[in-house]
Protein backbone atom coordinates (compact mmCIF):
# COMPACT_ATOMS: atom_id res chain seq x y z
CA UNK A 1 0.00 0.00 0.00
CA UNK A 2 2.17 2.86 1.45
CA UNK A 3 -0.14 5.88 0.28
CA UNK A 4 -2.41 7.93 1.50
CA UNK A 5 -5.99 7.07 0.70
CA UNK A 6 -9.04 9.15 -1.22
CA UNK A 7 -11.76 9.23 1.73
CA UNK A 8 -14.87 10.61 -0.04
CA UNK A 9 -18.13 11.24 1.78
CA UNK A 10 -18.78 8.03 0.60
CA UNK A 11 -16.59 6.02 1.66
CA UNK A 12 -16.15 8.01 5.10
CA UNK A 13 -18.30 5.41 7.29
CA UNK A 14 -16.70 2.28 5.54
CA UNK A 15 -12.93 3.46 5.51
CA UNK A 16 -12.94 5.51 8.74
CA UNK A 17 -15.66 4.84 11.37
CA UNK A 18 -15.62 1.02 11.04
CA UNK A 19 -11.80 0.98 10.41
CA UNK A 20 -9.87 -1.40 12.90
CA UNK A 21 -6.89 0.39 12.37
CA UNK A 22 -6.47 4.19 13.23
CA UNK A 23 -6.88 6.77 10.84
CA UNK A 24 -5.21 9.85 10.26
CA UNK A 25 -7.23 12.17 7.99
CA UNK A 26 -6.13 15.20 6.01
CA UNK A 27 -8.75 17.77 5.02
CA UNK A 28 -7.38 20.04 2.05
CA UNK A 29 -7.93 21.61 -1.12
CA UNK A 30 -6.13 21.83 -4.24
CA UNK A 31 -6.06 25.72 -3.81
CA UNK A 32 -4.57 25.50 -0.28
CA UNK A 33 -0.63 26.27 -0.61
CA UNK A 34 -0.17 25.38 3.43
CA UNK A 35 -1.78 22.03 2.36
CA UNK A 36 0.61 20.86 0.24
CA UNK A 37 3.22 21.17 2.98
CA UNK A 38 1.32 18.05 4.46
CA UNK A 39 1.25 15.88 1.04
CA UNK A 40 5.06 14.14 1.14
CA UNK A 41 4.74 13.95 5.29
CA UNK A 42 1.14 12.01 4.30
CA UNK A 43 3.24 10.21 1.44
CA UNK A 44 5.66 9.14 4.64
CA UNK A 45 3.65 8.03 7.08
CA UNK A 46 1.57 6.01 4.92
CA UNK A 47 4.72 4.42 4.14
CA UNK A 48 6.02 4.44 7.27
CA UNK A 49 2.56 2.83 9.44
CA UNK A 50 1.28 0.81 6.41
CA UNK A 51 -0.53 -2.04 8.45
CA UNK A 52 -0.30 -0.34 11.86
CA UNK A 53 -2.52 3.13 10.58
CA UNK A 54 -4.12 4.09 7.99
CA UNK A 55 -3.78 7.34 6.21
CA UNK A 56 -6.39 9.16 4.40
CA UNK A 57 -6.61 12.48 2.43
CA UNK A 58 -10.65 14.85 2.13
CA UNK A 59 -10.77 16.80 -0.56
CA UNK A 60 -13.32 19.22 1.37
CA UNK A 61 -14.81 21.33 -1.98
CA UNK A 62 -15.30 17.42 -3.34
CA UNK A 63 -16.82 15.67 -0.06
CA UNK A 64 -18.26 19.11 2.26
CA UNK A 65 -20.62 16.49 4.14
CA UNK A 66 -17.59 14.90 5.88
CA UNK A 67 -16.11 19.10 6.44
CA UNK A 68 -19.55 19.61 7.57
CA UNK A 69 -20.21 16.85 9.88
CA UNK A 70 -16.88 17.71 11.89
CA UNK A 71 -16.60 21.59 11.78
CA UNK A 72 -13.56 21.92 9.47
CA UNK A 73 -13.28 26.04 9.33
CA UNK A 74 -9.69 25.97 8.51
CA UNK A 75 -7.69 23.84 6.38
CA UNK A 76 -5.26 22.01 6.29
CA UNK A 77 -6.67 20.12 9.22
CA UNK A 78 -5.56 16.66 10.67
CA UNK A 79 -8.04 14.78 12.53
CA UNK A 80 -7.22 11.07 13.50
CA UNK A 81 -10.01 8.80 14.54
CA UNK A 82 -9.45 5.12 16.60
CA UNK A 83 -12.33 2.78 16.91
CA UNK A 84 -14.88 5.15 15.46
CA UNK A 85 -14.10 8.06 17.74
CA UNK A 86 -12.38 11.41 16.89
CA UNK A 87 -9.33 10.86 19.32
CA UNK A 88 -7.29 14.33 17.82
CA UNK A 89 -7.72 17.17 15.92
CA UNK A 90 -4.69 19.55 14.62
CA UNK A 91 -5.31 22.88 12.63
CA UNK A 92 -2.40 24.22 10.60
CA UNK A 93 0.61 22.46 9.81
CA UNK A 94 2.54 20.64 12.57
CA UNK A 95 6.12 19.15 12.18
CA UNK A 96 6.23 15.15 10.65
CA UNK A 97 7.89 14.01 14.35
CA UNK A 98 4.98 15.84 16.59
CA UNK A 99 2.52 13.59 14.15
CA UNK A 100 4.11 11.11 14.71
CA UNK A 101 3.74 11.47 18.65
CA UNK A 102 0.14 12.37 18.17
CA UNK A 103 -0.45 9.00 16.31
CA UNK A 104 1.71 6.68 18.17
CA UNK A 105 -0.31 7.65 21.16
CA UNK A 106 -3.31 5.80 19.28
CA UNK A 107 -1.69 3.00 17.80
Amino acid sequence: MGKPIAITDDTFKSEVLESDLPVVLDFWAVWCGPCKAYDPIMNELAEQYDGKAKIGKVDVDNNQQIAINYGIRSIPTVMIFKDGQLKETIVGVIPKNKLEEKLNAHL
